[in-house]
C-alpha cells in the first residue's frame, strides 16, 4: 500500500496486506513455542542472523512480529522490539545499550517505575543526572564525557510536564548521543518523536495504543536517525553480522528480550493490535473530553488548580500547541487544602477508581496516596505532585454525562 495513505487507514490494512492465511483480515494468534526446519543449515541461519525466521518464541512470533510492523509504521521507523510491559521495554533498553560507568540524563518527571528502575541501575554502577527536561538548557549542563543517552517523556505523568523535546534532539545529534523518548501519554497519533531526532521511542502499549485496557504490552522502535557505528556499547558478533542501521535495535531483541526474557504473549499481541485499529477515533474523542472537562475543572471553587497542556496557563502550552496534534487525554488536578481527596473521589459515580491510563473509559487516581506514595513527599514536592493530587485519564464517554458526575460529586462536598 502506497506509504502516503492516512493514520489509521495504514493502521488497519497492515495485517491483510502482510497476505494471513484464507485471507484473515487479522494476522492469527501463532501460539507455538517454537519452530521447526527441513533443513538445520536454516535453523543455523536463523541464529546466525544471517536469515529471518523464528528459532524461539522468547524473541519473535509471527503475531508479535505482525504487531511491531504495526508500531513500526506508526512511528514511522526503520524496525520495532515488543515486549511483555511498557516497563520491560524500558528496562531492556538500559540492560542491553549501557554498562557500569556509562552516565544517563534523564527527565526529573518520569514516570514513578521508570525513575526507581533507574535508581536500581545505579546501584549497578550507571551514573544518572535528573534534570528538568523542560529546559533543554539543563540537559546540555548535564554533559560529561560518558554521557551515552538522553532519557525523557512527551508529556509527564501525572503533572504533565512537556519536555524541549527539539532543544534536546539537536543537542544530543551534535553529541552523538542516543536520544530516548517514551511516547506513551501522546501516542503516535498525536506526536512523532522522530520529527525531534529521536533514536528510539518506547510505548507502553497497554495505554493509548491498546486502548481497552484488556492487554499488557510494551515497545521500543529504532527511527533509523541514529548512527550506531558512533555507539561503543555494540556487541562486537553483532557488528559482524547485522546491517550498521539495524544493529541497535538487534541487541535490545538480543540481549534486552532473549536475555532477560520480558516476551509478549501472542494473545495479547492480536488484542493490542485490534484496539491500535481505531486509536486515531478514541484520541480524536478522548482529548476533546479532556479540553472540555479541563475548563470545566478550572472553574470549580474547590479545585486549586489543573494540569492539563490545551490550557492557555499551563508552563508548556504554547510548546505543547507546537508540538502535538491535541493536547493530549491525560490531566492531574489538586483540590482546595480543606477538601478530603479520597472523600471526593468517592462521591464520582461514573468516574472509575483505577490505575491504568489511556482506557476507554475515564479513571481517576489520588497520585500521593498511590502511585507516588513510594517516593516521598519531599520528592513529590521536587516533582510538581501536591498530596491533594488526582489524575485523570480522560475516557471516550459522552461529555455530558463525565461533567454531571463532576458537578454531583462536587454538589456533595460543598
Amino acid at each position: 500500500m502506497n506509504s502516503q495513505k492516512g493514520f489509521t487507514t495504514r493502521t488497519l490494512h497492515s495485517d491483510r496486506l502482510a497476505k494471513p492465511e484464507f485471507g484473515a483480515l487479522h494476522q492469527p494468534v501463532h501460539n507455538a513455542v517454537t519452530w521447526g526446519y527441513e533443513q538445520v543449515e536454516d535453523l543455523v541461519n536463523v541464529f546466525q542472523n544471517k536469515a529471518k525466521g523464528y528459532a524461539y518464541s522468547r524473541q519473535g512470533n509471527p503475531t508479535v512480529s505482525a504487531l511491531e510492523h504495526k508500531i513500526t509504521q506508526m512511528e514511522q521507523g526503520l524496525a520495532t522490539v515488543a515486549f511483555a510491559t511498557g516497563m520491560a521495554a524500558v528496562s531492556a533498553t538500559l540492560l542491553a545499550l549501557l554498562k557500569a560507568g556509562d552516565h544517563i540524563i534523564a527527565s526529573s518527571y518520569l514516570f514513578g517505575n521508570t525513575r526507581s528502575l533507574m535508581q536500581t541501575f545505579m546501584g549497578m554502577g550507571l551514573q544518572i543526572s535528573f534534570v528538568d527536561a523542560t529546559d533543554g538548557e539543563q540537559i546540555k549542563d548535564a554533559y560529561q564525557p560518558n554521557t551515552r543517552m538522553v532519557f525523557v517523556e512527551t508529556i509527564a505523568n501525572p503533572a504533565t510536564q512537556i519536555a524541549d523535546l527539539a532543544v534536546i534532539g539537536m543537542f544530543c545529534q551534535e553529541k552523538g548521543l542516543v536520544y530516548v523518548v517514551d511516547n506513551t501519554m501522546a501516542s503516535p497519533y498525536l506526536f512523532s518523536p522522530k520529527a525531534v531526532q529521536a533514536s528510539l521511542i518506547i510505548h507502553s502499549l497497554t495505554k493509548y495504543i491498546g486502548g481497552h485496557g484488556n492487554a499488557l504490552g510494551g515497545s521500543v522502535t529504532d527511527t533509523g536517525l541514529y548512527h550506531w557505528e558512533r555507539f561503543p556499547n555494540i556487541a562486537p558478533i553483532l557488528r559482524e553480522q547485522i546491517k550498521s542501521e539495524l544493529v541497535g535495535i538487534t541487541q535490545i531483541r538480543k540481549r534486552g528480550l532473549r536475555d532477560s526474557g520480558g516476551t509478549l504473549s501472542p494473545e495479547a499481541a492480536h488484542h493490542l493490535s485490534v484496539g491500535s485499529e481505531t486509536l486515531a477515533l478514541r484520541m480524536e474523542r478522548a482529548c476533546s473530553n479532556a479540553m472540555a472537562l479541563a475548563e470545566y475543572l478550572q472553574s470549580q471553587p474547590l479545585i486549586a488548580k489543573v494540569y492539563y497542556p490545551g490550557l492557555s496557563n499551563h508552563p508548556q502550552h504554547t510548546l505543547a500547541t507546537q508540538l502535538f496534534k491535541h493536547p493530549g487525554a491525560l490531566m492531574s488536578f489538586a483540590l482546595q487544602d480543606q477538601v478530603d481527596c479520597l472523600a471526593f473521589l468517592n462521591q464520582l459515580q461514573l468516574v472509575i477508581k483505577s490505575s491504568n491510563l489511556g482506557d476507554t473509559r475515564t479513571l481517576a487516581i489520588p497520585v500521593a496516596q498511590t502511585i507516588f506514595y513510594e517516593l516521598g513527599a519531599e520528592r513529590r514536592a521536587e516533582m510538581q505532585i501536591p498530596e491533594s493530587m488526582i489524575r485523570l485519564s480522560v475516557g471516550i464517554e459522552d461529555i455530558e454525562d463525565l461533567i454531571g458526575d463532576f458537578e454531583q460529586a462536587f454538589g456533595k462536598m460543598a
